[in-house]
C-alpha cells in the first residue's frame, strides 16, 4: 500500500457493531443543507426539451422522476439513487457543436429541469485542458462535483465514502444514457482539480471528483482555459465543515500508477425497455424472500465483468453470499466461482448494520478493492453499482444500494484484507 491514498480515512470511518451504538446519528431537521443547488436568476437558462437528444440524455442522468412528501419532509427522487436521498453532487457540463445549446459551460439545475449557462465559449476556449487535452471535443464533457455537508450533515465523516460511490452512480447514469443515445464515453479522474476548482469559483463547501467525455476531438487550433473565475452559487444553504473529510479530498487528489482501461463495454438491451428502467429505478426497501433464476444472476454478473473506459481502471473484487437463486447452491461466490457452501443469508444481514436487506434478498453483494486510488476506485463501485441497480430492474426485480455495513467483520467474513467498499441487495 505504499504511496496508496485513503487507506487511512478509509480504517478511521470503519463501523463496528460497537461503534454505530456509541455514536447514533441525531440529525438536527432544522439546519438540513440544500440537496439541490440553484444559480441566481440573472444566469440564462435552457429549459430541458426531450425533443433534443442531448436534452433527453442530460435529463436521464439525474432527472427528478417522483416526489414523496412525509410530515414535515419532501423528497425528489432522481435516475440516479443516492444514499439517504441526500445527493451530495452537482454535474457541470461543457457543450461544443451540440444541437439544443449554445457552445458554453452549464450546470445542470435540476430543480428546474435546466441547463444554466455559466460562461459563453468563445473561440479557441474551453476546458478540455482540465483533462490534459489539448485540442476542442466536439461533444459533451461532464464534471461532477461534491458538495460535501449534505452528505456529512447525516453520515458525518464517513460521508465521504458516500460522495464518491455517489459520483460513480452519476458516471454509471452517464454511462447507461450513453447506451441510449448511442455514444462512445470514458471517465477521466485525471484532473487538475485544484485549477478546476479554482476556475469554477468554489470554496471548501465543494469540489470536483471526477469527468466523462462523451465527445470527440476537433482537429484544429489548441484550446486554453477561458481568463475568467467563475462567481460560485452557494450549494448548500448551510454549511459545517469537517478537516478529516477536506483532508481526505486533499490526500485523494493525486494518482498513483494508474492502467488505462481503453476498452468499451457493449451491451445489448433493448432501447424502449432500457429507458423505461432508467425512469423508474427505485431502491427497494424490503425483500420477498423468494429466489431469482439463475439466468438473471448470470446477467447480472454479465454486466459487472464488462469493462469500464477510464485513465485510472482499479481492482474490484466482488462477492455474491448466494441465497435464493433457483438451480445454485447456496453460499459464497467470488466473481462468480463457488468458493465457500451454505446458508449465509443471516449472517450478510447482521453485517449490513443488522438490515433484513442482507437476508431476505436473493443475493447480497460485497465489493472490495486494494487498488491505490481510492478516489478512482470507489467511484468505480458505484459505476458497477449502477449497473446492478440497472441491469436489475430491466430483469424485474429490486435492489438496494448498501453503504453501511460492519467493515471489519465483512472483511473477516470473507477472509480479506482489502478495502469494503459497498454492499447490495437484489431481490424480489
Amino acid at each position: 500500500m505504499n504511496n496508496c491514498s485513503g487507506r487511512d480515512y478509509h480504517d478511521a470511518t470503519r463501523h463496528s457493531w460497537l461503534s454505530v451504538r456509541r455514536s447514533p446519528n441525531r440529525l438536527d431537521w432544522d439546519n438540513q443543507p440544500l440537496s439541490m443547488k440553484f444559480y441566481p436568476e440573472r444566469y440564462p437558462r435552457t429549459r430541458l426539451d426531450k425533443k433534443y437528444p442531448a436534452h433527453a440524455f442530460l435529463y436521464h442522468i439525474g432527472g427528478i422522476t417522483a416526489k414523496k412528501s412525509y410530515p414535515g419532509v419532501e423528497y425528489y427522487l432522481r435516475t440516479n439513487p443516492s444514499a439517504g436521498a441526500l445527493y451530495p453532487n452537482e454535474l457541470y457540463f461543457q457543450a461544443r457543436g451540440v444541437v439544443g445549446f449554445d457552445d458554453g459551460i452549464y450546470h445542470f439545475e435540476v430543480g428546474s429541469s435546466s441547463a444554466v449557462l455559466l460562461h459563453p465559449l468563445q473561440k479557441g476556449e474551453g476546458l478540455e485542458p482540465f483533462l490534459n487535452i489539448r485540442h476542442p471535443m466536439r461533444g459533451l464533457l461532464f464534471f461532477i462535483s461534491s458538495p460535501y455537508y449534505r452528505s456529512a450533515w447525516k453520515y458525518r465523516t464517513r460521508s465521504y465514502r458516500y460522495c464518491l460511490l455517489d459520483a460513480g452512480h452519476l458516471l454509471g447514469a452517464i454511462e447507461t444514457g450513453s447506451y441510449l443515445y448511442d455514444h462512445a464515453y470514458r471517465v477521466a479522474y485525471d484532473l487538475d482539480l485544484e485549477k478546476l476548482n479554482h476556475f469554477f469559483g468554489f470554496g471548501r463547501e465543494e469540489f470536483f471528483l471526477s469527468a466523462a467525455i462523451v465527445a470527440v476531438p476537433e482537429r484544429s487550433s489548441e484550446v486554453t482555459v477561458p481568463n475568467i473565475r467563475l462567481t460560485q452559487a452557494d450549494p448548500t444553504g448551510i454549511f459545517e465543515p469537517d478537516p478529516a473529510i477536506e483532508r481526505a479530498y486533499l490526500e485523494t487528489m493525486p494518482l498513483h500508477r494508474c492502467r488505462k482501461e481503453p476498452r468499451f463495454p457493449m451491451f445489448s438491451f433493448q432501447k424502449e425497455a432500457w429507458e423505461e428502467t432508467i425512469l423508474k429505478r427505485r431502491s427497494m426497501r424490503e425483500f420477498s424472500s423468494r429466489p431469482i433464476t439463475k439466468g438473471q444472476f448470470e446477467a447480472i454478473m454479465e454486466s459487472i465483468g464488462r469493462p469500464v473506459p477510464s485513465d485510472c481502471d482499479e481492482p474490484l473484487k466482488i462477492y455474491a453470499v448466494l441465497n435464493r437463486v433457483e438451480g445454485m447452491p447456496v453460499g459464497i461466490c467470488e466473481n462468480g466461482q463457488m468458493v465457500r457452501f451454505g446458508d449465509f443469508s443471516e449472517k450478510a444481514g447482521y453485517l449490513c448494520l443488522e438490515q433484513r436487506l442482507g437476508s431476505e434478498s436473493a443475493v447480497t453483494f460485497f465489493f472490495l478493492s486494494d487498488g491505490c486510488n481510492y478516489r478512482a476506485l470507489y467511484q468505480k463501485a458505484g459505476i458497477i453499482g449502477h449497473r446492478i441497480y440497472l441491469v436489475s430492474g430491466y430483469l424485474g426485480l429490486g435492489c438496494s444500494g448498501i453503504g453501511a455495513y460492519y467493515d471489519d467483520e465483512v472483511a473477516e467474513f470473507l477472509q480479506e484484507t482489502r478495502m469494503v467498499l459497498y454492499a447490495m441487495a437484489v431481490g424480489v
